[in-house]
């Protein structure tokens, strides 16, 4: 069947015969289910659904008729699975945004990398490397809120759809978050709720715990506290320093951030309040 794959997200209170209906107009359409997934979570009695389709397809007519056949609180997303643009924010520390621009380079990221920004000139020529634009704005003398406008400005001039910090070492004022909402996504070097905040290798490390990890998460304006994407661990023995704590740290982060971004450019994540589903 030809036409681009597109994707319909339905996220709505739980109600009998939801996917019948909707399956059933989709079959109207003559338009073709290439993948289903359907989840109720049963204490807060919601419904999500998400369905890859493929067909001749009229967005506008089949989201009108789909309304009639869906409770009224529905909210309802029906889009083309397309490359996701992006602009990577990063300060010292290379191993997330170098795993990026080697999955970008081979083609395995689904992703156009727009920039990378910096508050650090250091990872400059690792960018320039893969050519790809680099941005460097100097935190100096300047106040959070101050450098966060300089940062919009600059994004102003892209056409973003989410921005990866890929262990962009500033917490974003809430301004900054609120005009990019639940469309930045961190890599926190640690397993969430555990050890938030500066140095979770130090703190895991005088806990003397048995596995670290990594947290990807949407970011939110509570340090550390937005919705979990993905995360994994490791298993670690007491002889490890800090500093081994954070080499082996670095493997996990890339992996999870790279999941991570897989799950969100290929609209498999609903944010519900402030959990995930996630349709893997």
């Amino acid at each position: 069947m030809g036409g681009n794959p597109h994707v319909l997200l339905i996220d709505c209170s739980d109600q009998k015969g939801i996917v019948h209906k909707v399956t059933g107009v989709l079959y109207r359409w003559n338009l073709n289910i290439e993948e289903q997934g359907e989840f109720v979570d049963h204490l807060s009695k919601h419904f999500f659904m998400r369905t890859v389709i493929r067909g001749g397809l009229d967005a506008s007519s089949v989201l009108k008729e789909l309304k009639e056949h869906v409770p009224t609180d529905a909210v309802l997303r029906l889009e083309e699975l397309r490359t996701k643009k992006i602009v990577i924010l990063a300060s010292k520390e290379a191993h997330c945004l170098g795993d990026l621009l080697i999955r970008d380079h081979y083609g395995e990221l689904n992703a156009e990398i727009l920039a990378v920004l910096s508050n650090h000139s250091i990872l400059e020529d690792l960018a320039r490397k893969f050519n790809t634009p680099f941005i460097c704005i100097s935190h100096g003398h300047k106040t959070r809120a101050q450098y966060d406008e300089e940062v919009l400005a600059i994004l102003k001039n892209y056409r973003v759809d989410y921005l990866i910090l890929a262990r962009y070492m500033r917490i974003l004022s809430d301004r900054f978050v609120n005009v990019y909402t639940n469309r930045i996504i961190n890599i926190h070097h640690s397993f969430l709720p555990a050890f938030s905040g500066a140095k979770p290798y130090h703190q895991a490390y005088q806990r003397g715990v048995k596995i670290i990890g990594a947290t990807a998460h949407f970011v939110t304006a509570d340090l550390d506290q937005g919705p979990i994407i993905a995360q994994d661990v490791i298993s670690i023995g007491h002889s490890k320093t800090p500093e081994q704590l954070m080499q082996a740290g670095r493997d996990v982060e890339k992996t999870v951030l790279a999941k991570a971004l897989r799950l969100v450019f290929e609209e498999r994540v609903f944010v519900h309040q402030n959990r995930t589903i996630i349709f893997d």
